[in-house]
């Protein structure tokens, strides 16, 4: 029996996952509140060059999304906003969410007035940081909502002022401030997605040392055509074509000094990328790093054509150090081959870290009721009645994978609150 005072569904975290769950959930009638921290759904998805198994740009499938939440009056989406704490038990859960300041409101047309006013600039959170961008800004050009954020250091400055002044629509409140939402719902949903683990801890391959050492995250902004390089793959020092391109897998993964398992996707997205740079560079010297390689099922068929490129060599082995020429910029891997037994000393011009998904749970407080594995998963889907995990919170995952499991999260959550 479940004594239901709402069957509304809260959903956390606006990536693939929790987009699908709030969709799901509302065309079949429920009332959905869909919080997301960034001032954009999509997740990291978003950040995508391409993407498994289609190979296309993620922005054809997020559209269709945003469409479906656009003519659907029962998702209320939140973003710039987190959850704070969760108490009470299913069919009645309460919930504090903090609303972070964006300082731009619904008057704004993306117009693009405020940003022409603005002089201060700030690192590009959609890429990376690998580029700059006006502190007041759209996060990216499909984001949605379609709508400005100015950055806090803007907001506070004199420039602020005349910042707002520019805006022909009155969007602009630097009043703003944090706010608290009550929420009393009937199930919750928990997508809160992963990260990608922090390369600057792996200290023997030299990222954030060295600027030609990239992650693979990082990769994909590079092929991008909204990128910091509008899509033109070349070395961050210099901006020169690479020749030669490593990809190191496995990089703090599988390793119990940095995350214990496998993502399960690295090896099928430094594929991609290769392609990426085969694309644009088709003489190009690639080299793929391995510790064994995971392409499952028809992604073999992927893998097996690679393979027949003459100037891509699968290459087993872990890199053991990156070293620069300080002159050149240029990248010396030691590595040793595992099948010949022997110690290689390799040089390439860029190279890009596979680095694994860590999950958000195990980066910021969930409820203490939801028991999280080993890696910091929440270790069942339902972990409690009426609190169901869904995607990256739960397992690594590839795009496909996160819908299924959205849609999966989505009917567990139903159940939960009409169940009688």
């Amino acid at each position: 029996m479940v004594d239901a005072v709402t069957q509304s569904i809260l959903v956390v975290g606006g990536g693939m996952s929790g987009i699908t769950a709030a969709i799901e959930a509302a065309e079949a009638g429920h009332e959905v509140y869909l919080v997301e921290k960034n001032p954009y759904l999509g997740g990291r998805v978003a950040q995508f060059h391409q993407y498994f198994p289609k190979l296309c740009p993620p922005y054809c499938g997020l559209e269709l999304n945003f469409r479906r939440i656009k003519n659907n009056g029962k998702v209320h989406f939140l973003t710039m906003a987190e959850v704070e704490s969760v108490s009470g038990r299913r069919g009645a859960w309460d919930v504090k969410i903090r609303m972070n300041p964006r300082y731009v409101d619904e008057k704004c047309t993306a117009c693009g007035k405020c940003s022409e006013a603005c002089r201060m600039e700030i690192d590009n959170p959609f890429n990376y940081g690998m580029d700059k961008i006006k502190a007041i800004y759209l996060p990216h050009e499909m984001a949605f909502p379609q709508r400005y954020v100015m950055a806090p250091a803007l907001a506070r400055s004199p420039e602020g002022h005349k910042v707002k002044a520019a805006c022909p629509y009155g969007a602009i409140n630097l009043e703003m401030s944090d706010k608290t939402v009550d929420l009393q719902v009937g199930a919750i949903v928990w997508a809160t997605g992963w990260s990608p683990y922090d390369a600057t801890k792996l200290d023997t391959l030299g990222f954030g040392t060295y600027r030609n050492v990239i992650t693979n995250v990082m990769m994909e902004r590079l092929a991008a055509g909204n990128g910091p390089t509008k899509g033109k793959i070349v070395r961050p020092s210099d901006g020169l074509e690479p020749q030669t391109v490593a990809f190191v897998q496995c990089a703090g993964s599988r390793d119990e000094n940095h995350l214990a398992f496998c993502s399960s996707v690295c090896c099928m997205a430094s594929m991609k990328q290769a392609t990426y740079v085969r694309e644009q560079y088709p003489d190009a010297k690639i080299y793929i790093f391995f510790i064994d390689i995971r392409a499952m099922d028809r992604l073999e068929t992927f893998y097996a054509k690679l393979k027949e490129d003459g100037n891509i060599k699968f290459f087993k082995g872990k890199v053991a150090r990156i070293e620069e020429d300080r002159a050149t910029k240029n990248l010396t891997l030691r590595v040793e081959d595992t099948t010949a037994g022997t110690l290689n000393e390799i040089g390439a011009d860029l190279v890009i870290l596979a680095t694994g998904m860590q999950p958000n749970t195990s980066l910021s407080p969930v409820p203490a009721f939801a028991p999280r594995d080993d890696h910091g998963f929440i270790a069942s889907m339902e972990a409690a009645p009426g609190f169901v995990a869904a995607g990256c919170a739960r397992t690594p995952a590839g795009v496909s994978e996160s819908v299924q499991d959205g849609t999966a999260a989505a009917l567990k959550a139903i159940q939960s609150v009409v169940r009688r």
